[in-house]
Formats: structure tokens, sequence, C-alpha cells
């Protein structure tokens, strides 16, 4: 009869306190992927476009209805967290911000950015006439 070998386990995810920082860095994996999804939307907008009017009517159709208006915008806040991320990440790649209370406000910084630049967009796309 074999004995059992002790080994040691790896830490727990109950163990961990999350911060938003790690939250975020789940977040902007995920924005990724929806960016990846978003932008074959977005090729069926540019191919109905060049199809001829009653193609991009269809998308257009599409894009007007309610779901499609908050895919647009779940689209348009994934884009904009993503690239504010990504900044902080770039600036992490540079040395700075490592500091407990810099990689906060660097969180906190892309959280914020990313929504405001959401509602400044589609505030301008409704100041626009919103078509």
């Amino acid at each position: 009869m074999t004995a059992r070998i002790e080994r040691p386990l790896s830490p727990h995810l109950q163990t961990y306190r999350w911060t938003l920082t790690m939250a975020l860095s789940i977040v902007h994996r995920a924005t990724g992927l929806a960016l990846y999804f978003g932008t074959l939307l977005l090729a069926w907008w540019l191919i109905a476009a060049a199809s001829g009017p009653s193609a991009y009517a269809n998308v257009q159709a599409f894009t007007g209805s309610v779901i499609g208006k908050l895919i647009v915008f779940g689209y348009t806040w994934a884009l904009m967290h993503h690239l504010c991320s990504g900044i902080r990440h770039f600036v992490w790649d540079l040395g700075y911000g490592f500091k407990a209370n810099e990689r906060e406000a660097l969180t906190w910084g892309a959280v914020v950015a990313g929504v405001a630049l959401t509602v400044l967009i589609w505030t301008a796309y409704a100041i626009g006439g919103g078509r």
C-alpha cells in the first residue's frame, strides 16, 4: 500500500482580498473578447454598406432597435474601457504606478475615463441627431 504524499496546496481564492485592480484585470480580458465579437458586427455593417441600400437598411434596422443600441453601447464601453485599461498597462510597462496608492489611482482612473468617454461619445451621438 502506497503512503499518501502530502503536497503543499496552492492558495485558495478565499484567502485573497479582492481589489479593483484584480477585478479589472479580468474585465480587461473580457472586454478584449467582447471587442472581437463586436468587430464582427462592425464588419457586417461595412459589408452591408458596400452591398447596397437594402442590406444596409437591414443592418440599420437592427442597430436602431433597442437590443441593437444596447449592443452598440456595450461595444462602445468595451472599446473605451479596453483603451483606458491598456494605457494603464502601458504605464506599468514603463515602470511606473506600482505602489499601492498609485495602482489604485490608475485603476480608478481607467474606470472613470472609460465610463466618461462612453458617455461623451453617446452624448455627441444624441446631440448629432442619433441616426
